[in-house]
């Protein structure tokens, strides 16, 4: 297949273009600054800009382009960023698809596109598939706009997928850096009630999991994560354990909320009991259903 891949210096990205040329695909890099290299190719999607014939000969295109989102108060600014970031580079490459579609009706493609497991808001202690509505916190309305945007390339008759990713577990990955360096230091302990889950995914059974979706019949939303989630009680002591370190002091929720305001309450004292129903139901093998395993190699030095 030849696969255009936009977020490819990010962390899934920079895992998952080397194993897709690994499986013998083509792929080709979107970026937004000046290319480096013959497999880099740039685009504006700030402005809606791509090169009308840049997607005509592509067979998938893997969306994984926004802003990061980052532990830190999101004043109005910072979420409007976070917003627009994500519905033009989707809708970008999906109204980019669309018209490859029409040129082309004879060609199956494939949209592979990011979303997050934040779109079901904070749903307790209740288990959760993708049959589940969205939320009602911004998180939530963010990642409904952000898969509502490929709607141009749905109705065009492109294969829509839609990856809702939980945490990823990785070398690298931010979460590792904070807590790893936290938690290493003595200074690890639950966060609020630590009765909220911490729905969970490793790095490569993220990039597995895409390579899954590309080359079956799935469309539609797709939850990401380990079959088992866990509480952030749980998660904590794991993580404790795995640095040989305690984990004896909380952090209080109000606290959280003062110092993080809407981030906190959304994505540290509040979680989902996702599930990856239609990912297993379709057959996909987990490398990793035990955390402690995960956070071992993600921690591992190297």
């Amino acid at each position: 297949m030849k696969i255009a891949v936009t977020g490819a210096s990010g962390l899934i990205g920079g895992r998952l273009v080397p194993a897709l040329q690994a499986d013998g695909h083509d792929v080709i890099r979107l970026v937004r600054r000046t290319p480096r290299t013959v497999d880099e190719h740039r685009w504006a999607p700030q402005h809606r800009r791509l090169a009308p014939d840049l997607l005509e000969d592509v067979d998938a295109v893997i969306n994984l382009a926004g802003t990061p989102i980052r532990p830190r108060p999101w004043t109005p600014a910072y979420k409007q960023r976070l917003l627009n970031s994500r519905l033009d580079a989707t809708a970008t490459v999906s109204e980019a698809l669309a018209a490859a579609a029409a040129a082309d009706p004879t060609r199956h493609r494939v949209l592979l596109s990011a979303s997050g497991i934040g779109y079901y808001g904070d749903a307790g202690d209740k288990p959760i598939d993708e049959t589940e509505p969205p939320g009602s916190d911004f998180l939530a309305e963010l990642c409904a706009r952000w898969e509502g945007a490929t709607a141009p390339a749905e109705e065009a008759g492109v294969r829509v997928v839609l990856l809702r990713t939980g945490l990823v577990i990785g070398h690298g990955a931010m979460l590792m850096r904070i807590l790893g360096l936290l938690f290493r230091a003595g200074l690890g302990g639950r966060l609020g009630s630590g009765r909220q889950y911490w729905p969970w995914i490793s790095l490569q059974d993220e990039v597995d999991a895409i390579r899954f979706l590309l080359q079956s019949d799935l469309m539609g939303p797709v939850n990401l994560t380990a079959p088992r989630p866990v509480t952030n009680a749980e998660f904590t002591r794991e993580l404790g354990r795995v640095v040989r370190r305690p984990t004896v002091l909380p952090v209080p929720g109000p606290l959280l909320s003062l110092a993080l305001g809407e981030f906190a309450r959304s994505s540290v004292l509040g979680g989902q009991q996702a599930l990856p129903a239609r990912l297993t139901a379709a057959g996909f093998t987990f490398t990793h259903t035990s955390l402690e395993v995960a956070l071992r190699e993600a921690l591992a030095k190297e």
